[in-house]
């Protein structure tokens, strides 16, 4: 049955290859043979998500598939969370109540050892594949004391210098101009040679710092190289590197990026960074600043075919796809979403790893050659060549900033804006969200792990005020819920109470999703403008559409002081002020840039970082709540401390105490890296205060 599954689903995607696409679509969509079996596909599509996102029964709640093209990316990838998360406390259950039957009755060895086994092999027996969390991996930051700061402070580049001004930091790149990276060689000589196949390719699996610096010697003697990187964001804060994949034309190596951690950068900083030697990746938005965050390293010189295949208007973008266009290789995406934290990494994973490397300088090469001669037969001066490497110079440019808790930082949890909450709901899911963050960062857990937003909206949508209720509430344990348990209903009832706060600010999340029903809203001279995202959204998620310049006045939903002041949409033909009932307060602003598809420009006014908004009265003694060892009572109190400091919090105690705790400072692992030859730009480096710095060398799980 499930072989049948299989090769039915590899037939359907098989043949979605031959839907027209781009402009070939919008042509054969005039004639009504194909639009209307396109139409119904569509609609049919749209009722099943509709259907499934409505199934109460499975969420607890019902979330209908939006209309609008952006909501529902966005419902989706949040569904497809949810299930994994749903998926994950159901096994976790199943664990539970095997092992309960073994203990009881003396039943399940076998099974409990089959499943131990394929822990160790990276298999869920369930599927053959590797789950997305595996519950019983001890958590790398503890095994291998990888340091983290995820203070409630932006991210410090401590190997960039700053600006004369020290407002930014200066990306080696901006001293390089894209044409140096250009190709010098003449690429109508150049010939493609395949690579040898994976079992005859020689491999060296990376996890020692011995073999770590025969790596950096073997880079530095090569002009280029392919890059990818495995990464895990479930079980911690900020995420954490899992693996390096790097090739040559000759070699293919794999990186344990954690027992490595601190090594990484001082070994393969300079030759990453050395902009004579071309870095091959695909699809590098997020690894680039990965590297950074992890490891101090900043790419020059990079090639990303995954923006060679958007100028070369390939039918697919994937890695997968170029694999079997240019290759004639069928990767294996099973693993993608893999627990890569799984150590020893089972062999299945490791030629998965190489596999997103050992092709790429192949690739790289004919990409060149195509791009090549789609300049000389272009009629346009445009050198598509050249567009390739301007995206991936952008790419690189990119500089990592941490996730920082504003006082609206709660309004960006999916499926808030068309709850129709009122004051007090609005209330309930601010106090959970900011105890969500301050839990998360001292603990180094996603906030998705410690409460997810599902839960959250529950809990708001319910109001429960006591613990009885909030357990009826609750589809599954959740770890750190059950430990909080009185905490998360003390939230409740203080936010219940802090309600008219946030009257105006339920009232314009109504005012906002009727206007985005209607998609218009009325001006003073009759006509009707376009109504652009919500003037109280979150900073750096504010849409504009052909606007050149756009007013917003965002509301600070924790403070009393507020005035009424117009929403104002400026287009091309003149300023027109569109009346909204939402408010501001008198917090210091920063100014934004934003561009619209067509490349014009816009600039958006919104609040600075306002502080954090809950005392002692809405957090309690969580600290102490907590079950926990007596000799780690002590080391968990610092911990949430100091986060507690990081996010500025009213002057009340969040442990409960006045006195002053006590850390040991540790620089980050970038800036404290004793055996990289270089040292950090003199000047550069930070002083980070104690609540900055969180050293997690303790399993609190």
């Amino acid at each position: 049955m499930s072989h049948d599954v299989d090769h039915h689903l590899t037939e359907l995607s098989g043949s979605s290859l031959s839907i027209p696409s781009d402009n070939d679509f919008h042509f054969y969509s005039n004639f009504a043979e194909f639009k209307r079996p396109i139409e119904e596909i569509a609609r049919k599509t749209h009722s099943m998500l509709d259907k499934i996102g409505s199934s109460e029964h499975i969420w607890g709640r019902g979330a209908a598939f939006p209309v609008d093209i952006d909501d529902a990316f966005e419902w989706l990838g949040n569904t497809n969370d949810e299930v994994f998360e749903l998926v994950d406390e159901l096994l976790d259950e199943c664990w539970k109540v095997e092992k309960e039957r073994e203990n009881v009755f003396g039943l399940g060895c076998e099974m409990k050892k089959k499943m131990k086994e394929a822990i160790h092999e990276g298999l869920d027996l369930r599927n053959g594949k590797v789950p997305f969390h595996i519950p019983t991996i001890r958590k790398p930051q503890y095994v291998y004391k990888i340091v983290v700061n995820n203070s409630n402070q932006p991210f410090q580049h401590v190997w960039l210098q700053k600006s004369d001004d020290g407002q930014r930091f200066i990306h080696p790149l901006e001293k390089l101009s894209v044409l140096d990276f250009v190709d010098k060689e003449n690429i109508e000589d150049l010939v493609p040679v395949k690579p040898l196949s994976i079992e005859c390719t020689p491999f060296k699996l990376v996890e020692e710092i011995k073999g770590l610096k025969e790596l950096a010697a073997k880079l530095r003697s090569v002009n280029e190289f392919a890059v990818d990187l495995e990464h895990n964001q479930f079980r911690s804060f900020q995420g954490l590197t899992c693996l390096m994949q790097i090739s040559t034309r000759t070699e293919d190596f794999v990186v344990d990026t954690l027992k490595l951690h601190v090594h990484i950068g001082p070994y393969l900083r300079e030759v990453f960074k050395d902009p004579t030697k071309k870095k091959v990746m695909h699809g590098a938005n997020r690894d680039i600043v990965w590297l950074q965050r992890d490891f101090g390293i900043y790419v020059c010189n990079m090639f990303d075919t995954g923006q060679a295949s958007r100028v070369l208007k390939l039918d697919r973008y994937s890695l997968q796809y170029l694999l079997q266009h240019f290759c004639g290789v069928t990767a294996n995406k099973e693993y993608q979403n893999a627990d890569w934290r799984l150590r020893p990494l089972p062999d299945v994973m490791i030629r998965y790893g190489r596999e997103d490397t050992h092709y790429l300088l192949y690739i790289y090469d004919l990409m060149r050659i195509k791009l090549f001669a789609l300049s000389k037969e272009s009629e346009s001066s445009d050198n598509p060549l050249l567009e390739v490497y301007k995206r991936s110079y952008d790419v690189c440019m990119q500089l990592y900033e941490k996730d920082l808790l504003t006082e609206k930082s709660y309004l960006n949890i999916h499926g808030l804006r068309g709850a129709g909450f009122n004051a007090q709901q609005l209330a309930i899911v601010s106090g959970l969200y900011e105890w969500r963050d301050i839990l998360a960062r001292s603990e180094d857990e996603s906030p998705g792990y410690v409460l997810p937003n599902k839960i959250i909206l529950e809990i708001a949508k319910q109001m429960p005020v006591t613990t009885s209720n909030l357990r009826r509430l609750l589809k599954s344990k959740l770890p750190y819920v059950e430990r909080n348990i009185d905490v998360i209903i003390n939230i409740v009832r203080y936010s219940m109470q802090n309600a008219p706060a946030f009257e105006e600010a339920a009232l314009c999340l109504k005012e906002e999703h009727a206007a985005r029903v209607t998609k218009t809203v009325p001006v003073e001279d009759g006509t009707e403008a376009p109504l652009p995202h919500s003037p109280i959204a979150a900073e750096g998620s504010i849409g504009i559409e052909n606007a050149t310049s756009v007013n917003i006045s965002e509301k600070s939903l924790f403070t009393s002081e507020l005035k009424e002041e117009p929403f104002q949409h400026q287009d091309k033909n003149g300023q027109v002020e569109v009346k909204s009932n939402c408010l501001t307060s008198e917090l210091p602003r920063v100014s934004l840039t934003r561009e619209d598809a067509n490349g014009n420009g816009g600039n958006v006014q919104a609040l600075k970082m306002p502080t954090g908004a809950f005392s002692a009265a809405l957090l309690g003694n969580s600290a102490s709540e907590r079950k926990v060892d007596p000799d780690k009572k002590g080391e968990e109190e610092i911990k949430v401390e100091q986060i507690r400091l990081s996010v500025n919090l009213p002057s009340h105690s969040f442990l409960g105490n006045s006195e002053e705790s006590k850390l040991v400072v540790e620089t980050p692992s970038v800036a404290s890296e004793t055996t990289d030859p270089q040292k950090p730009v003199s000047g550069s480096v930070s002083t980070f205060t104690p609540h900055q710095i969180i050293t997690i060398d303790s399993d609190t799980d």
